[in-house]
């Protein structure tokens, strides 16, 4: 597994590289493939710290974020997050060929337009690729959001909004 390290307003010490990495390694017995990169993004926001790991895989792609006081505290939570994800998801990664995967593209933006809450403060793109329902399910399910947007199969290709609701049902907004 190829490990990547970058901070955002944080510089990132030898020895939190040192600590990620090893931690991260963990995960190395659930991927086959040894070429896998793994991402992570270590933020300041005010007296927390923020990590955001993605691992792009060939068929789906694991994501987790976490907030935290301490920076080791926060690399800990975060892979037992996403060790979970995959034992929680193994059944269905096993019996499911997942077809398609959504690779995201985050914009930045000045500081000054982030303050403005009637602003957009960003932009995502992302390549719809078709799927079913079950295997959106999934793909939100793996990257713990409350949404997921996708090209539905089972609608003729036609785009899709899957949600999570409060009672954590899911609902499902369709293209007319």
């Amino acid at each position: 597994m190829n490990i990547y390290i970058r901070g955002e307003k944080l510089e990132i010490t030898d020895a939190m590289k040192s600590y990620a990495k090893e931690k991260l390694e963990r995960l190395s017995k659930y991927v086959k493939d040894s070429d896998v990169n793994a991402n992570l993004l270590f933020k300041i926001n005010g007296i927390k710290q923020k990590l955001e790991v993605t691992i792009p895989l060939k068929n789906f792609t694991l994501r987790v974020e976490e907030v935290g006081d301490d920076f080791y505290a926060v690399v800990d939570t975060a892979v037992d997050k996403l060790e979970r994800q995959i034992r929680k998801n193994k059944t269905r990664l096993e019996n499911k060929q997942v077809k398609s995967r959504i690779d995201f593209d985050f914009m930045s933006f000045d500081e000054k337009d982030e303050e403005n809450a009637n602003k957009i403060v960003r932009r995502k793109q992302v390549e719809l690729k078709p799927m079913d329902e079950e295997e959106a399910i999934l793909q939100m399910e793996l990257l713990g959001h409350d949404f997921y947007v996708f090209k539905n199969i089972d609608k003729d290709g036609k785009i899709s909004v899957l949600y999570r609701r409060k009672n954590n049902d899911y609902g499902l907004i369709e293209e007319e």
